[in-house]
């Protein structure tokens, strides 16, 4: 008995220390709680091994009050329940971690917080938003791509278990809703939240986007979009804040319609993730993410010509 004891010690510390070792940049997210209860608990009912989150960087933006109010708090849960080691910065995480997950809730900072980490060739996840601008959004994939760096960006919505039965082939349209609070910090104002709604949108019709027409008032925005094979997809930003939901038109014209009560967690993400640093295969081709930026900045040049149709930005890959 005191043998196999001894064994499974063993063995349980072996695959314990073949665990993918990740690194959080930026503690000022309720998703950084979130992902650990799910990776460092085994007892959590989606516990999925594999991988754990021993190290983080607070980060935080004083001028952002969602988040400077929220970055210690979230950092001292960290470390206080889930064990995970609070370091004084980037280049002393990259020591201690295999891959990274980019978790600032500002995206302004994050093209120079991916500098480092992409420069150490470490696999990286960007939360969302991917970033402030197009122009940042672009300059995060050139580097990766120059160093040969695997990295995606996607919001926890496009794996939602009320969006996938929508999700067929040859679909003629699709109109989306969530919330669309917005961040003045942000020039991409629909970047912020309504990237959520956004990435639906691109789950369900893929990449295509040709030209953005948005209607804003204070209290909504309406961004339809025309892909170049004719089909049409539509976005509602509604605030202050809403439910999500989503309707599709099939290629023979039938509707399909999300559930009233849309249900969606982390865990799907999280595995995509997990999968993706085990594997180095990442879920969302950077190409459609890239053009869901420029759908956004398309979407604010809209709204800057009052509302005129704007075509999306051609960008080299």
């Amino acid at each position: 008995m005191r043998f196999i004891t001894s064994f499974l010690f063993f063995f349980a510390t072996v695959a314990t220390a073949a665990d993918i070792r990740i690194g959080i940049i930026g503690t000022d997210t309720s998703h950084v709680v979130a992902f650990s209860k799910i990776l460092n608990n085994p007892n959590h009912p989606d516990f999925i091994p594999g991988a754990r989150i021993v190290a983080a960087f607070k980060g935080g933006s004083k001028d952002i009050e969602s988040s400077i109010s929220r970055v210690d708090k979230y950092a001292e849960e960290l470390a206080r329940d889930w064990k995970v080691e609070i370091v004084p910065d980037i280049a002393t995480l990259l020591t201690k971690v295999d891959a990274v997950l980019l978790e600032s809730v500002d995206g302004r900072p994050h093209l120079e917080q991916a500098r480092p980490v992409i420069a150490a060739g470490k696999p990286l996840f960007i939360d969302k938003p991917l970033s402030a601008t197009l122009e940042d959004a672009v300059e995060i994939a050139k580097l990766a791509k120059a160093k040969g760096v695997q990295w995606f960006s996607s919001s926890s919505l496009r794996w939602a278990k009320s969006l996938a039965p929508l999700a067929q082939p040859g679909l003629k349209g699709a109109v989306v809703w969530g919330p669309g609070p917005l961040e003045e910090h942000h020039y991409l104002e629909l970047g912020w939240y309504a990237i959520h709604a956004s990435e639906m949108l691109f789950t369900l019709m893929g990449k295509g986007c040709e030209t953005v027409t948005r209607t804003y008032s204070p209290d909504q925005d309406e961004i339809t979009c025309r892909w170049s094979d004719g089909r049409i997809g539509t976005v509602r930003a509604l605030r202050p804040y809403s439910d999500f939901g989503a309707v599709v038109f099939t290629k023979d014209n039938k509707i399909i319609q999300t559930p009233t009560k849309f249900e969606y967690s982390y865990v799907p993400l999280v595995k995509e993730f997990v999968s993706f640093f085990q594997t180095g295969k990442a879920p969302i081709d950077p190409a459609e993410t890239i053009e869901i930026f420029a759908f956004l900045d398309a979407a604010q040049k809209s709204r800057e010509q009052g509302g005129k149709p704007v075509k999306l930005r051609k960008l080299g890959r």
